[in-house]
């Protein structure tokens, strides 16, 4: 390590141990972006402490989840895991993860899809978890191929980096293909080994080949443009899946199935968890199949999904006052239309919360609202009591008012428990945030239940 790397690190350990202890703040940000301004290439220095590798995770939807279990996962063979747990997923926010001055076997990050340009070359990781890509903050993301650029860069800058790829998504696998063909990287594949018989989406995400521009095919959909997909006129189809997840059965007491696939040499794992719904399925496996390529069993998979309960916002779940709440992000059209899925998995009379933010971190274009299929809120007429929040409740109430659900205005949620007090405490509520949203939900549900 470089006397500058030394100095940026040690400030950026001061900096960190402030504040945890005297400021009692977070730490997941600040001191990297102190680290990196003293030394730009810290992450690199940093990156010499690891015995083993890294495992970089991004995607648009579940790459919090993803990354948190892949890590509990990989800490319960006794390895030591480095990991930016509560998703500070930019580069000060994984040169902070990376400072504490133990020696690391992997170094596991969530990473934002667009600050992966600056993530891999720095860390260079054994592998690149790539989920899922659909729009989102279009202004600040821009379109889908800005996006599918940045990532095939970011791999042409890490040539020693093997992708873990949803097979399924077009989108997705696409990134791969461009890859190998460009710098050579290997590619691994993940994905459904049968249809999930889920209702398609209104706005699919993905109709046309990303190689020719031809309308796709689909032999099996999964939700959005996910799927057994191929083009009828130039090949661009699914690859064989190294990973392949069957027997998936999702409900309300969470979701389970068997993976197997050429990585596992003709063997089979069940992995079932509480938790999550029909897109949890791909994230779960996802998370299974880098923690197997990090030397972890099935057997110690399946353990940590045991003890994973969710305390991060996503699908987590509060008793207040006898009523069950459910907390789970959403933050664009294919994350608010799985959660609808998962609402019509629970077969109870709801009441359900939506929250939307047009903050910086959200994109302050929500004009998405108007691709979200609440028509099947309507539909099934579970929806006992639907409530809109956030700065943009009023946007909210009119798409509520077009889908045939008449909304209610609630600032916080205290209030919106507030306004069901005519409903039987067996009447759960879901409350679906976006970003900004959340943590300010998750603060307030976390102080009812002290």
């Amino acid at each position: 390590m470089s006397l500058k790397s030394s100095i940026a690190t040690g400030v950026g350990r001061a900096v960190s141990w402030g504040l945890k202890n005297i400021a009692h703040r977070d730490a997941s940000h600040l001191p990297g972006r102190i680290a990196m301004a003293i030394d730009p290439d810290v992450t690199s220095a940093l990156a010499g402490k690891l015995r083993r590798g890294g495992i970089v995770v991004c995607g648009t939807n579940g790459k919090t989840t993803t990354n948190n279990v892949i890590a509990s996962a990989i800490e319960r063979t006794g390895s030591v895991v480095l990991c930016n747990r509560i998703g500070a997923n930019m580069a000060p926010g994984v040169a902070a993860a990376m400072l504490p001055g133990r020696t690391a076997d992997w170094a596991v990050m969530e990473a934002d899809e667009l600050s992966t340009i600056h993530i891999l070359p720095q860390l260079k990781p054994s592998y690149l978890v790539l989920l899922n890509l659909f729009r989102d903050q279009l202004d600040r993301a821009g379109e889908i191929d800005h996006v599918q650029d940045t990532i095939v860069a970011a791999l042409e800058a890490s040539p020693t980096t093997a992708l873990l790829v949803n097979g399924d998504d077009p989108i997705s696998y696409y990134v791969g293909v461009r890859a190998s063909e460009s710098c050579g990287t290997k590619v691994l594949a993940f994905g459904m080994g049968e249809d999930l018989a889920l209702a398609a989406d209104r706005v699919p995400e993905a109709r046309f080949c990303q190689r020719c521009g031809a309308e796709l095919s689909y032999s099996q959909r999964s939700y959005a443009q996910l799927g057994a997909f191929s083009c009828p006129e130039c090949g661009f189809a699914r690859p064989e899946l190294d990973y392949v997840a069957t027997n998936v059965k999702v409900g309300r007491e969470g979701v389970s199935f068997d993976v197997g696939g050429a990585a596992l040499g003709g063997k089979q794992v069940h992995l079932s968890a509480s938790f999550g719904g029909a897109y949890m399925a791909y994230n779960l496996l996802a998370a299974f199949a880098a923690a197997h390529l990090a030397g972890v069993d099935g057997a110690a998979f399946q353990a940590t999904l045991d003890d994973y309960h969710p305390e991060n916002g996503r699908l987590q779940r509060f008793e207040i006052g006898g009523r069950e709440v459910i907390l789970n992000l959403a933050k664009n059209p294919t994350g608010f239309n799985q959660n609808i899925v998962m609402l019509q998995a629970d077969e109870r009379p709801k009441a359900i919360y939506f929250a939307v933010n047009d903050l910086v971190n959200d994109g302050h274009d929500i004009s998405w609202i108007w691709d979200v299929d609440f028509e099947r809120l309507a539909g099934d007429g579970l929806a006992k009591r639907v409530l809109a929040g956030g700065l943009r409740a009023n946007d909210v109430q009119v798409r509520m008012k077009y889908a045939g659900l008449q909304a209610e205005c609630a600032s916080t949620i205290g209030e919106v428990l507030g306004r069901l007090g005519d409903l039987p405490a067996d009447v759960p509520l879901y409350a679906l945030c976006n970003y900004s949203a959340l943590f300010p939900a998750k603060a307030e549900l976390e102080k009812m239940v002290r």
